[in-house]
């Protein structure tokens, strides 16, 4: 949903996360019930993850709900960093509860007596939370592509790190039941490095954003295909992209013809930024900067005066020129490290063609000006 409203994008990010808090507090009552009354230690820590869950689904919404307000005067770019904030609390969380777990099922592989002895019970109480799990993951994924919610996708994975770390469970106590009475902490710490993975993931994702890193190559050579695309474009270069939660932003400097109209380098610019927005998903506004040069090569003109200071000393070279007050335009065009000036004027070329060449010859002695055309109508 390219064009998904920020209301639209809560509220089905408010559905999708409610279902799934649901679920999560039905599903992780089961999993701490069934490991005590079971004896595995795997399901009691692939419990803990889902009730982690429960304050992640929490973050979400909290986050969602702030994210997705419109862009106001403090904040022009909208808040949709706030999503990419609470990404990090989530990464962070999943970390945190992966160390709990972690260190919970060293001490048991060193303290042999406190070893859990998981029922064969405890087998449906991991299944029903792979697939309960599977279902939340496959359910929120869609949801959040529809909507093109980055923390719906980062709560979708959470719910898959979870069926997985579940199938884990499984393994650990089917080891435990042959025998092998370790085989059920070794469950939890495969749990707890599964989770602790999921999280770093968000969080590197997160941190990316943060410091505002380019998005996927390919949608920035995708970008530039569909610039170089449009009429009127005959270079682009300077084309950074940055995330902001769900949004993500676009700038990009584009050569147009040196000397078009200034409405019409706008209206080229315009096209480039419409053309992107409809074709490239992932961006959702677009600042492009038209040069009438490539200005990473072409000589700097910063240092050249403005139209009042170059007319004031065109008007001072010209002084002694009848045809300096028949002059009915002046054009400046800045390239290269020099101005390019043209006049119209509204007589015969062929008539007065030494006091056109006297007005160029007496122009072309300000250093600033290069070039003069000169164009004659009747």
């Amino acid at each position: 949903m390219k064009n998904a409203t920020n209301n639209e994008r809560y509220q089905a990010t408010k559905k999708v996360t409610l279902i799934g808090a649901l679920v999560n507090l039905l599903l992780s009552t089961i999993q701490l019930l069934g490991g005590f009354f079971a004896g595995s230690q795997a399901l009691i820590a692939d419990g803990v993850h889902t009730l982690s869950d429960l304050a992640s689904d929490f973050v979400v919404l909290v986050a969602t709900r702030e994210a997705h307000r419109e862009a106001d005067e403090e904040h022009p770019y909208g808040h949709g960093r706030i999503e990419t904030l609470a990404t990090s609390i989530l990464g962070l969380a999943l970390v945190a509860v992966a160390g709990a777990i972690f260190f919970d099922a060293i001490q048991r592989l060193f303290q042999p007596e406190r070893l859990f002895d998981p029922k064969p019970i405890a087998l449906l109480f991991a299944a029903t939370a792979v697939f309960s799990k599977e279902a939340l993951y496959q359910y929120t994924k869609r949801v959040a592509t529809r909507v093109n919610s980055a923390i719906l996708k980062a709560n979708a994975w959470h719910h898959r790190s979870d069926a997985v770390s579940s199938l884990i469970v499984i393994v650990g106590i089917l080891g435990s039941l042959a025998g092998i009475r370790y085989f059920d902490a070794l469950a939890a710490i495969a749990v707890a490095g599964f989770i602790a993975h999921i999280g770093w993931k968000l969080l590197w994702a997160a941190g990316q954003e943060l410091i505002d890193a380019s998005l996927d190559e390919s949608v920035v050579q995708q970008t530039e295909s569909v610039i170089k695309e449009v009429d009127g474009v005959v270079d682009m270069h300077l084309l950074r992209t940055r995330k902001s939660g769900a949004d993500a932003f676009a700038d990009v400097h584009i050569q147009v013809p040196s000397k078009v109209s200034v409405s019409e380098g706008h209206q080229i610019a315009e096209s480039v930024r419409k053309a992107i927005v409809e074709q490239i998903t992932e961006i959702t506004d677009v600042t492009v900067h038209t040069d009438p040069e490539d200005d990473t090569i072409a000589k700097a003109c910063l240092h050249l005066p403005l139209r009042e200071q170059i007319t004031q000393q065109l008007n001072t070279v010209w002084q002694n020129n009848p045809l300096s007050e028949k002059i009915e335009k002046i054009d400046l065009h800045y390239l290269d490290g020099s101005i390019h000036l043209q006049l119209t004027l509204p007589l015969d070329l062929a008539t007065h063609e030494k006091e056109i060449q006297q007005l160029k010859s007496a122009a072309l002695t300000l250093e600033e000006i290069e070039f003069i055309d000169i164009y004659c109508h009747l």
